[in-house]
C-alpha cells in the first residue's frame, strides 16, 4: 500500500469538505479550492478523510499517493495558507511592486514587470545592507510555487559567485573559480 496514500488527513476547524461525483471542495477561513479526482474513493468519518483505490495496479497506486498529498495541500492552504521568500543576490538587483505588478530590476537593460495572478498576495522588503527579499503567499501551493518559478527563472542563481534569484534557504552548489 503506497505510505503516503493510506496516512488519513484531518480536518482542522473551520474547513468544510464535500465530494460531488468526482470534483473536492475544500473551503476555510482563506479560500476555497477545488480538484478533480479520478479512480480512487474518499471517504470522511468524523473530521478525519480516508483514500482508498479500487485495486492494486500501478496507476491506482501512484493516484493514491498523488491525491492524498493534493488534498492535504489544500486542506492545509485553506486554514493556514502557504509561502514562499525569494532572495535577490547581487549588486544593484531591486524588486517593488504596486499592488499585483511586481517590478524586477535584475541587471538586464530594462526591468522586468510581471502582473501576478490576483489569489497571490506579493510583498517586497527592501531592507538597506541586505538583499531584498519578494514573500509570495497565497491558499493554493501550486500557483504559489508556479508564480516562485516563474519569478527566479528570469535570472537563476549562477554557480561561481551566486547572484541571481533564489528561495530564501536555497544551498546553491558552488563552483571555484580560474587558477592562476
Amino acid at each position: 500500500m503506497s505510505r503516503i496514500g493510506k496516512n488519513p488527513i484531518t480536518l482542522p476547524e473551520g474547513v468544510t469538505f464535500e465530494v460531488n461525483d468526482s470534483v473536492v471542495t475544500v473551503k476555510g477561513k482563506i479560500g476555497e479550492l477545488t480538484q478533480e479526482i479520478k479512480d480512487i474513493t474518499i471517504k470522511v468519518e468524523d473530521g478525519v478523510i480516508t483514500l482508498e483505490r479500487p485495486s492494486e495496479s500501478k496507476d491506482h497506486k501512484a493516484k493514491h499517493g498523488l491525491y492524498r498529498a493534493l488534498i492535504n495541500n489544500m486542506v492545509e492552504g485553506v486554514s493556514k495558507g502557504w509561502t514562499k521568500e525569494l532572495e535577490l543576490v547581487g549588486v544593484g538587483y531591486r524588486a517593488s511592486n504596486q499592488g499585483q505588478k511586481l517590478d524586477l530590476a535584475l541587471g538586464f537593460s530594462h526591468n522586468i514587470v510581471l502582473s501576478i495572478a490576483p489569489e497571490v498576495k506579493v510583498e517586497t522588503v527592501s531592507d538597506k545592507g541586505k538583499n531584498p527579499i519578494i514573500k509570495l503567499s497565497s491558499h493554493d501551493k501550486q500557483l504559489v510555487g508556479q508564480v516562485a518559478a516563474k519569478i527566479r527563472s528570469f535570472r537563476a542563481p549562477e554557480p561561481y559567485k551566486g547572484k541571481g534569484v533564489k528561495f530564501v534557504g536555497e544551498v546553491l552548489r558552488r563552483k571555484a573559480g580560474k587558477t592562476a
